[in-house]
Parts: C-alpha cells; structure tokens; sequence
C-alpha cells in the first residue's frame, strides 16, 4: 500500500515519475484566467486564518466572497448556511469543512485541499476532523507571522509568472495601474476584459449597465449598438495598455444569428427603454456585439476565451438570498457547436479570427470542440484555437485526463496552453501541481504501453510545453 499523497502521488510508472521530476515539477505558472482580486495583491494582504484565506463570507454590503467549490461541500454535509458563508467563529467554520472534506473521498477538494496545506505550510496530516485543531493552531501561526506568507509571498513561493485576472470594461484598473508602477511586484498582473453585462442585453440591469459603460467613457448616453461597441472598443485599448492578454466571455451559450445594423440597434433600443425582447432580437444584438469584439481582439492580439454551458443561480431562493457567484450552478446541455462554428468562421473570412480557447461546462462537448479547433488553424501560431483546460465541475482527475485524451485524439496535445485556476483563492495555485501529475501520469502510462516512444527530447518538449512554454507563447510573455 502506498503512503498517502507521497512524493509520486498520482505518478503511477518510472516513466511519469521520471517527465514529473526532472521537467514539470520546477516549471513557473501562467495562471491565465482566475478571479482574484488585484487590490490585494497590490497591498499584500495577510490573512489571518484558513477560516479567512480557504472560505471567505460575506461583505458589509450584502455580497459574498469565497471559494464556492468549499461552500457547496459543506452545504452536502448539511451544514448550517451561518457556518459555510455566515459570521460563525473562524474555527468552528473550519472545523464543519473538515468534517465534510474527511467524508469526501473521490472528490478533488480532497487532493487540493491537502495539496495547499503541504505546499504553503508544511502541514504534512491529512486533514480530518480529529486533525482540524492542530491543523488550525499550526497554519493560523504561519499565515500571522510568516513573512513569505502574504498575498505576494504565496504567489511567489508557488513560482507564478503571470496572473490574469477577470475585470469588467467600467473596472477603473486603479489597481492594475498600481500594480504596473510598483517595481517590487515580480509577478505579471494582467487585466482580463470581461464583457459579459455589455451583451446580456435580456438580463436584468442591461439598462443600467449600459449607463456606466457610457460614464466609463466620458459620454453622457449611448445611442446606439454602434456607439455600445465603440465604447467597449475604447475600454479594450485601455486594457490592452495595462498589459491584457485574454478577454473572457461567460454566457449561457454562444449566439450567432447576423442581422442588419437597424435590426440589432432596435433590439437596443427595445431593451433601454424596458422592454422584453425576442429570442431573435436577443441573439441579433449579442451577435453583432461578439463580431465587433472579436475583430477587436485581433487586432489587438488578445486571446478571446468562451466559457458557456453552465445554468447559473438555479436555486432561486439561493439567488435571491446571497446573489450570483456562491455556489448554485450547474452544468447545462447547450447544442451550441454548430453557431460558435459560424461566428470563428464569419471571423475568418476576413482574416479577423483572433485566438481563442473554448470552454464547455458539460464534458458531452469534448469530442464536438475537438473536431472543431481542426476547422480554424492558422499558420504562424501552433494550437491558436485551443480546447481550454477541463473547467469548474470537470476539473477532476478524471475530467482532466478526458479533456487530455480528447484533445490528443483529435488535435494535438502537445500544443495545449495548459492548467489555469479559474480560483479566487490565492492558495489555489497547488491545482497546477495536481494537473501536473495527472498530465505527466497520462504520458507515462501512453510510454510504458508502448503507445509513443520513450523519446527523452520530445516527451521533455512535450512536457515543458504543455505546462508553461504554450501558454507562455500564446500569451505574450
């Protein structure tokens, strides 16, 4: 029996022991999209406990912050809500996670979890309930009086080279700003453009929304599609001035119906004044917005990235409770392949396709998003549409090597930009070591069945690229 997560967890052969060692373990990270906040990475925040760094809560303004991966654990332990995301004592927070993470079994917060705790503490005991106390005196001592332990220090001892956060087009960037003028800072902070409220135009708020937009650009009003898209345009250079590299796009699914400029500017219109729209006026607008966007981030050579398929908020007294973003989502089936094909494909008949990484929720979509990075390849710039890393509910051991085998199958896997944390917590860094392994396990296991060469050079290259040097490239740095 094997020593639970030793020094070759999860390296199941001499040959994934041998490409996790020797070439993935040391590599930096490109944590390309993720949703941490920049503010405390510019003021180095330290946190007082794991109650404070691992679960969060909520704000005085009635909004919550925290890892909803935790939050839903809890929840299926049948916690009390004043325990996941209330103002209970840190410790007895703690305590009711580590009751339900003991239980988790299969789970990948279970890996994660013990993963960060040896990482960035050298706390070495799986964590139980019978371990939650020690657990507890021995990290909360660290993260008051490490000095390698603030925001800057995690990020540094986990060996980032870059971090996209996720921002929206009004964001000022204040802290971006900051951030670039601050000489002591190692680490590239890049600001994500997430256009999301812009083009949700039968969502709640559109309408309000769309008055900041127009604030953000020094107009009084915006009259039209037209002028909506110049202003976007606008918060895109300003981005891009401040080092963007990815814009990130989360919609239920992704439109593609072409209507004239008068059909999309009166849907506007319709929605400013109050209205409900058509399905087809809906995806009118969204389309000639994602076109505009699209042609937008090639010129200005940002990667557009397209996550869909996730139902979002489903609990409704949930949402109406504690809002978006805390934990009650789900994977929805959206047959979306065919329209994303038309709109890369409307992209690239005027040579306007930017680089793009497609994300879908539900794991049914592999095969579909497989054959269609083969459609839009370009020369110049191995892999530019990419089959993004398995995302949120499939970010498992298992979706992780299906996401693999699915690519390698149907494209080319040594081309594949990599882990991202799609985290707002700062320790979640520890994912890029599980995928790591799980990566190097897959070409170990593909090796040692003779299904590819025990080539040193090209597994090396392989490895280095798929965990650093791709996303590297494809971003810029």
């Amino acid at each position: 029996m094997r020593e639970f997560m030793d020094r070759d967890f999860l390296l199941e052969t001499d040959t994934a022991r041998h490409l996790y060692h020797t070439y993935a373990a040391g590599l930096p990270l490109v944590d390309y999209h993720c949703h941490i906040p920049p503010r405390e990475i510019c003021e180095d925040r330290r946190f007082h406990d794991l109650a404070e760094v691992w679960l969060g809560g909520g704000n005085p303004d009635g909004t919550y912050f925290g890892d909803h991966y935790k939050w839903r654990l809890m929840r299926s332990n049948g916690v009390d809500e004043a325990y996941v995301t209330g103002d209970k004592p840190g410790f007895e927070r703690f305590e009711k996670f580590a009751q339900a993470l003991e239980l988790s079994i299969g789970n990948p917060m279970y890996h994660w979890c013990n993963l960060e705790l040896r990482q960035f503490f050298g706390y070495d005991k799986p964590l139980s309930a019978k371990t939650a106390a020690e657990a507890w005196a021995f990290c909360n001592e660290k993260l008051q009086n490490d000095p390698k332990l603030t925001v800057r220090g995690i990020i540094e001892k986990a060996n980032v080279a870059m971090i996209g956060t996720t921002d929206d087009p009004v964001d000022s960037l204040e802290w971006h700003v900051k951030l670039a003028a601050d000489p002591a800072v190692r680490v590239k902070v890049c600001p994500s453009f997430r256009p999301d409220k812009a083009i949700n135009i039968s969502k709640p708020g559109f309408a309000e929304y769309i008055g900041r937009l127009a604030a953000s650009v020094g107009a009084e009003r915006l009259e039209s599609t037209e002028e909506v898209c110049r202003a976007l345009t606008a918060r895109l250079e300003f981005f891009k001035s401040l080092g963007c590299r990815a814009s990130d796009h989360g919609l239920d699914y992704i439109p593609f119906r072409p209507g004239t400029a008068a059909q999309a500017d009166a849907a506007y219109q319709k929605a400013m004044r109050g209205e409900t729209l058509t399905l087809e006026e809906t995806e009118i607008y969204q389309t000639a917005v994602l076109l505009h966007l699209g042609r937008a981030y090639q010129r200005l050579d940002i990667a557009m990235q397209l996550h869909y398929s996730c139902a979002r908020n489903v609990n409704a007294r949930m949402f109406a409770k504690m809002g978006p973003d805390t934990g009650f989502d789900m994977i929805a089936q959206n047959t979306c392949g065919e329209s994303i094909a038309a709109f890369l494909s409307a992209l690239d008949e005027t040579g306007e396709c930017p680089k793009t990484i497609l994300y879908s929720l539900n794991p049914a979509d592999n095969a579909q998003l497989g054959t269609l990075l083969g459609c839009f390849q370009s020369a110049g710039l191995p892999g530019k549409i990419q089959h993004g890393s398995a995302w949120w509910f499939n970010d498992t051991k298992d979706g992780m090597e299906a996401q693999m085998r699915s690519l390698a199958s149907l494209g080319i896997l040594g081309n594949f930009v990599g882990m991202l944390t799609d985290s707002r917590s700062f320790l979640s860094y520890a994912r890029h070591d599980y995928f790591r392994r799980i990566l190097c396990n897959l070409l170990g296991r593909w090796v040692e069945n003779g299904e590819y060469p025990n080539d040193e050079q090209a597994l090396r290259r392989i490895v280095e690229g798929v965990c650093y040097q791709n996303a590297a490239r494809y971003f810029g740095l």
